[in-house]
């Protein structure tokens, strides 16, 4: 039986260009040219001639200009529809290539949010890459939102998370328990009584994380639960290390996890107080898209990491 052979053929003159494809597509999405050249960070004038290029190597008018904005037409909506196509399996590929390229180096890229960031990771990785001398490890410190958003687009291999949402297209390993605690500091009214109800709690402005914090979505989310608004914010911090640092120096409260000001509760420097009715536990999590195969290294380090 003859097999036959494939023969390698040049792309014929009118396959149009990526990133002029990505621009009509931007233009037809936002119904601006100007629009489209802001967000592509490129002069208008700039965005319609490239535009015209593309319409002239296809050989079809793609999009209807009016001073109103621009908007494809019949011909144009269907390039588009082809052209997303196209650009998801560019944007696979360089993701694809990215990740070889650490694969090869070997560079495990984590993002995690700041609670494991700072205060379970380090211990972790230092153990982890300490007999992997040619191996190394790129960390991204970022909210839970943002976390996601990076394994989403492919720009990182694991991701650590404290947020509580549900994550469909994720896998997961539970690495850690944790709590999330009431502190004040040692001058602040609240440390004269026994305990403080969760009334006073859910009406006190206080120093929060930032949205999208796993830590701020998990107050809000008990608090919402329990018949309360969302808490009210005298301060938003982008890092749990900040939220520790203003409550010390301040007169606000805060909700934050144990394992942070663990330390601080026994050196004295932040005092705990008791809400009754308010018990807010979380799992972390090490969470990787279902999609994509776990990079080597990523593997090995799941597998030193509790599986809890």
């Amino acid at each position: 039986m003859c097999r036959g052979i494939l023969k390698a053929l040049p792309l014929p003159p009118n396959v149009p260009d990526l990133a002029a494809l990505d621009l009509f597509l931007s233009v037809v999405q936002l119904g601006s040219m100007s629009r489209a050249a802001s967000a592509h960070f490129i002069t208008q004038p700039s965005a319609s001639s490239r535009l015209r290029t593309l319409e002239r190597q296809l050989g079809i008018t793609l999009l209807e200009r009016s001073p109103t904005g621009s908007r494809p037409t019949p011909e144009g909506s269907v390039v588009a529809g082809w052209a997303e196509g196209v650009l998801q399996a560019a944007e696979q590929l360089a993701t694809g290539v990215a990740a070889l390229k650490a694969e090869a180096t070997g560079l495990l890229r984590v993002a995690a949010s700041f609670t494991v960031a700072e205060y379970l990771l380090p211990p972790w990785l230092e153990n982890f890459f300490r007999n992997r001398p040619d191996d190394s490890v790129a960390l991204e410190v970022a909210n839970s939102t943002a976390v996601l958003e990076r394994l989403e687009t492919g720009t990182t291999d694991l991701g650590f998370i404290e947020s509580p949402l549900p994550t469909p297209t994720m896998n997961e390993q539970v690495v850690a328990h944790d709590e999330l605690i009431t502190v004040v500091s040692t001058k602040h009214p609240w440390t004269r009584r026994d305990s403080i109800p969760i009334e006073a709690l859910a009406t006190t402005p206080l120093v929060l994380r930032e949205k999208g914090s796993g830590t701020r979505e998990a107050l809000e989310e008990e608090l919402l639960r329990l018949g309360f608004g969302a808490p009210t914010s005298v301060l938003d911090l982008g890092s749990t290390s900040a939220v520790r640092v203003a409550v010390m120096t301040g007169s606000s409260p805060t909700v934050i996890s144990r394992i942070a000001v663990q330390d601080d509760i026994e050196a004295g420097s932040l005092v705990e107080i008791e809400i009754p009715g308010l018990q807010i536990e979380r799992r972390l999590r090490a969470v990787w898209p279902k999609r994509a195969d776990l990079p080597p290294l990523a593997s090995s380090l799941l597998k030193q990491l509790p599986n809890l």
